[in-house]
């Protein structure tokens, strides 16, 4: 999943600074080269391995990840605010439209988390995803299709060698509220069933108080069930929740920690609360993935979810993508839509962009 990084397309901005006092202020400034961004982002390889490693003491112990955490910079919510609603109104036409309808299709996780799912409606949901439209073959497959774990196999049947992704939740979704075996289990049961995918939830309640290692070691423990001793690792995916964390300060804390634990995706929401995606806090984790990557040289994807709803939403997202991390990341390898309703817009838009006439939602299945 990690590779290196464009540096020519990936265009680096600071993101406003912060002031501290103190140990944790002191503890930033010794990592100043960490949350400041030069102009290009290093390859990622031996180098940037011996970076991720020098940050070790980083992680030896929660005082030291509080330390390093609350040292980061502040979050200024008033400009961070300003410039996602200022990225927002930017529109695109005609050709570029048609490229970021596609594009968007591309990057969607098809899902369905219900406790009424069936292996019927799993299959069903897959056909959708191969082939979104089946008035017009041209239209693209969607990145993944979503399901709980023990529906995998039913996906992983049905998708056959189209080369969509099965991605599983995992870890007690959405709560997260269950022990760590349990959760490893939940976890191995889906990478054993054939997941590419992992998307595990966080201990927001261990965040919250403040046990930020608790944390770190349990995205590490659910990254290491991923592996698999005849293929290649499932991509670890991991949920903030972060209608739940109160602050963006938190966000930018809860999106560093999970980097250094081994995350190959942040994403914002299980799309099971009020408060799920929203501009702002996208726009605070590409910025937080953007310095990482800056630091360290490491590549890791992005995942709105929740509460995207329309083209024109799909396109802001793009829009903040492209202008936060450039387009290296404009890919499904490297940003995702956590938004099954957002698909038969996208659709009902390709469909008036190529007829001339909006078809209205009778035109689509109903998911």
């Amino acid at each position: 999943m990690r590779y290196g990084i464009n540096a020519d397309a990936a265009r680096i901005r600071p993101f406003p600074g912060g002031s501290g006092r103190g140990v944790a202020c002191r503890y930033a400034r010794r990592y100043a080269p960490l949350v400041t961004m030069p102009t290009t982002v290093p390859a990622y390889g031996n180098e940037a391995a011996g970076r991720l490693a020098s940050m070790a003491d980083v992680t030896a112990s929660n005082g030291a990840l509080r330390r390093f955490l609350h040292g980061l910079p502040g979050v200024d919510a008033v400009g961070l605010q300003a410039r996602a609603a200022t990225l927002g109104t930017r529109s695109i036409k005609t050709t570029a439209k048609a490229y970021a309808i596609d594009l968007a299709i591309s990057m969607i996780d098809l899902t369905t988390l219900e406790g009424a799912d069936t292996p019927g409606k799993v299959r069903a949901l897959c056909a959708k995803g191969v082939h979104p439209d089946p008035t017009d073959r041209t239209a693209p497959k969607v990145a993944a299709i979503c399901v709980y774990p023990d529906m995998v196999a039913t996906a992983k049947e049905a998708l056959g060698d189209s080369g969509i992704h099965v991605a599983s939740v995992a870890t007690a979704f959405p709560a997260g509220r269950a022990a760590l075996p349990v959760k490893l289990a939940d976890t191995r049961d889906a990478v054993a069933a054939g997941a590419d995918e992992i998307d595990m939830v966080i201990d927001r309640g261990a965040f919250l108080s403040g046990r930020y290692l608790e944390v770190f070691e349990e995205i590490k423990a659910v990254k290491e069930a991923c592996a698999r001793p005849d293929g290649p690792a499932a991509h670890l995916k991991v949920i903030f929740e972060t209608g739940e964390l109160q602050t963006y300060d938190n966000v930018r804390r809860v999106s560093w920690l999970a980097m250094l634990a081994g995350a190959d995706f942040i994403k914002t929401s299980t799309g099971k609360v009020a408060v799920n995606a929203t501009p702002p806090v996208t726009l605070l984790m590409l910025e937080a993935v953007r310095d990482f990557a800056a630091a360290t040289g490491v590549q890791v994807g992005v995942k709105p979810a929740g509460g995207i709803r329309t083209t024109k939403d799909a396109v802001k997202y793009l829009v903040m993508v492209n202008e936060t991390l450039g387009d290296a990341w404009l890919t499904a390898d490297w940003f995702r839509f956590g938004a099954s309703s957002l698909l038969n817009d996208l659709l009902m838009q390709r469909q008036k962009l190529s007829t001339g006439r909006y078809s209205g939602p009778d035109y689509v299945t109903v998911d």
